[in-house]
């Protein structure tokens, strides 16, 4: 399959594999005889929660950072993060010994923001605003002349991203169906030409909240959708996606499947229950796709049997988290 229109191929996916091999965790695909019993359907998981920083954003980082010149990367990175990819970004850094500044909304969770500068990043706070990080990110940058690593809407990160894809492959051969979270669209936009390069057959679909599901509305409006207002437990499910991820989402996801907190919750129950897995609510979308109606009723996926989730991160700010089930709860 040709996607070098999209500037992310089979080729810089299979790039990045080798560059960051060294860096990355071969994470592990798991099972549950119960998770399949309660979906009917086989169900194997891709732990990325088990991924250095504890993320599959790590991937990205690594091959961004990594791919630098010298030159280039002595003055550092820069970023604008509500967590997840400025952990990330920190510690392929940390690993290269340059510096890395993190925007990070005030808002962020507070275990996201330890891990930041756990891994040695230096954190700028802004508004939880994309304007106020945005601007935040240009101040940075005019001080430091270091170089802009998106979280989704970059080549270098969707490659890397993509990584994930032909590793779960080779770990499942079976795999007839992956399903992925959808933020930004970096990860699902690198696992589905990935993986359809690999496997041009495979079934590729994305899982979001309802209650940020632009990804859903631009799919069935074949037009990029911004939301002027977010309202999920999934905070890492929020962003939009951009010109490089949009198309790409577009052509070749091959659908959106939504679901509301309240099924989310109960995904994140089963992870902690069944799966012995500790995941944050983003994390567990995947699972809670696959088990909702909207799925199991939709005729097209009948005959998606051997079905790939990929567990995103595990980074569970858990006071946010309690306070979050109790205001659902009461509602």
């Amino acid at each position: 399959m040709a996607c070098k229109k999209y500037g992310v191929s089979i080729d810089t996916i299979q790039k990045a594999q080798i560059l960051i091999k060294e860096y990355i965790n071969l994470t592990p695909v798991i099972h549950s005889t119960t998770l399949n019993s309660l979906s009917r359907k086989t169900l194997f998981f891709k732990s990325e929660c088990f991924q250095k920083s504890g993320a599959f954003k790590f991937r990205g980082a690594a091959n961004a950072v990594f791919s630098l010149q010298e030159e280039q990367a002595a003055k550092g990175v820069v970023t604008h993060s509500s967590g997840n990819h400025a952990a990330a970004l920190s510690l392929a850094a940390q690993l290269r010994r340059i510096p890395s500044y993190v925007v990070i909304p005030n808002t962020a969770p507070k275990c996201k923001v330890a891990n930041v500068k756990r891994y040695g990043g230096i954190v700028r706070f802004s508004e939880p605003t994309m304007q106020s990080r945005e601007e935040t990110a240009i101040r940075v940058l005019q001080e430091t002349g270091a170089v802009l690593v998106p979280s989704s809407n970059d080549v270098r990160i969707i490659s890397g991203q993509g990584t994930l894809s032909l590793e779960f492959l080779d770990q499942a051969l079976e795999l007839d169906t992956l399903i992925v979270p959808i933020s930004g669209g970096g990860l699902l936009s690198g696992v589905a030409i990935g993986a359809k390069s690999k496997n041009p057959a495979i079934r590729v679909l994305g899982a979001e909240p309802k209650g940020a599901d632009d990804a859903a509305q631009s799919k069935a409006c074949g037009r990029l959708v911004s939301l002027s207002h977010t309202n999920t437990i999934a905070d890492g499910l929020r962003a939009s996606m951009g010109d490089i991820t949009w198309p790409i989402v577009r052509d070749l996801v091959d659908d959106i499947i939504t679901v509301n907190d309240e099924e989310i919750l109960q995904a994140m129950r089963y992870s902690y229950e069944i799966l012995k897995v500790a995941v944050e609510p983003s994390a567990a979308i995947g699972l809670a796709a696959v088990l909702s109606d909207n799925f199991k009723k939709h005729p097209c996926w009948n005959c998606s049997q051997n079905i790939g989730i990929v567990i995103s991160w595990g980074n569970v700010d858990l006071g946010a988290l309690w306070e979050s089930i109790s205001r659902i709860t009461r509602t």
